[in-house]
């Protein structure tokens, strides 16, 4: 178990180690046993701690994880917006966070814009504070975190050499971020999963460097990346089934018009029952929501038994309690 992560920025699954996300794992177990048992144990872990939470878009999972959480671990969330503040007027993220780190003892913020990792990174710069990354452009480490601990839930912890299937699905009305298919494939092949990315065509691959990690990740800890064109072939023997749509971002850039004809070009990638069934009979399908039903998932898929996508939902709470309880706790200075 590792210790001493209090202070630590959360930006990107790859700056914390199997150690320290293992300890969260554990963490975020104590504590969703604790919620449901209803013993109270830990409501003053972070009492009289205040979270700034800085949306640069709407939300419903990520927003409510973070303000139920810290509200039941004793503290407080402070909802914030561009335009709520000074930052739609020109203020530099040096001066808000310099700021609000004399103020509160965590930020988390989302902006899925072009360059909002890298907003991310300059408040991270100058914070005295942890920043979590609450999905950006390149990454959504909350969610995979999630996603991780409902996998080792379902799977008894047994892990390795299980087949998880990312696959690209099409969801055509807007270009969604490559954020959350970057984190699952550079993230799972860390914890003994042979990850299968499932795309119709080249220009649909994620960002080199996240395909390049994915694959580096994979040959350190002894497991499988792989490409696929063909959904139905991913599908076989799978036992994570995990489909969500994105958008051709490294061959249109952000030609939002460009980029939802060539996913139009692309009809019926969608995980339907006859899809899941050339999965294993225990596998199970995985969407981070919001899903488009009809479009990425059928009703009957979504509905059954095999789908865990509301305790997916569920976990974003406990495994981001347990990402404040280990970083917010009594903050101390970082210069």
């Amino acid at each position: 178990m590792k210790t001493g992560l209090k202070g630590k920025h959360f930006l990107c699954e790859q700056d914390w180690t199997n150690e320290e996300l293992n300890t969260l794992m554990d963490v975020a177990s104590a504590l969703k046993m604790d919620n449901l048992l209803d013993t109270h144990k830990y409501d003053e872990l972070l009492k009289n701690k205040t979270l700034f939470m800085l949306f640069f878009e709407e939300s419903t999972r990520t927003r409510n994880a973070f303000e139920c959480g810290i509200t039941q671990l004793g503290g407080h969330g402070n909802y914030l917006t561009p335009k709520a503040t000074q930052i739609d007027h020109g203020e530099t993220p040096q001066d808000t966070i310099e700021v609000l780190s004399r103020m509160g003892h965590g930020l988390g913020m989302r902006n899925t814009l072009v360059g909002g990792h890298e907003y991310m990174q300059k408040l991270a710069k100058y914070s005295k504070i942890p920043i979590y990354n609450m999905q950006c452009d390149l990454w959504h480490p909350t969610q995979s975190i999630a996603d991780l601990f409902t996998i080792k839930e379902k799977f008894h912890n047994e892990l390795k050499g299980r087949k998880f299937v990312i696959s690209w699905t099409s969801a055509g009305n807007y270009m969604r971020p490559l954020s959350m298919a970057q984190s699952l494939v550079t993230l799972m092949p860390r914890f003994g999963m042979d990850v299968t990315l499932a795309v119709p065509s080249k220009e649909f691959e994620l960002m080199p460097e996240a395909m390049e990690t994915a694959r580096k990740n994979a040959e350190f800890y002894g497991s499988k990346f792989e490409v696929c064109n063909d959904m139905d072939a991913a599908c076989e023997g799978a036992d994570v089934v995990y489909a969500k749509g994105w958008g051709p971002i490294m061959a249109v850039g952000d030609d939002e018009k460009a980029g939802v004809e060539m996913i139009n070009a692309n009809p019926g990638w969608c995980v339907d029952s006859r899809r899941m069934a050339l999965a294993k009979n225990t596998a199970i399908y995985m969407h981070c929501m919001p899903a488009d039903r009809g479009i990425e998932v059928t009703d009957e898929v979504a509905d059954s038994a095999q789908s865990v996508i509301y305790d997916e939902a569920e976990n974003r709470m406990h495994t981001i309690k347990a990402l404040m309880a280990l970083t917010m706790g009594n903050i101390q200075s970082r210069r």
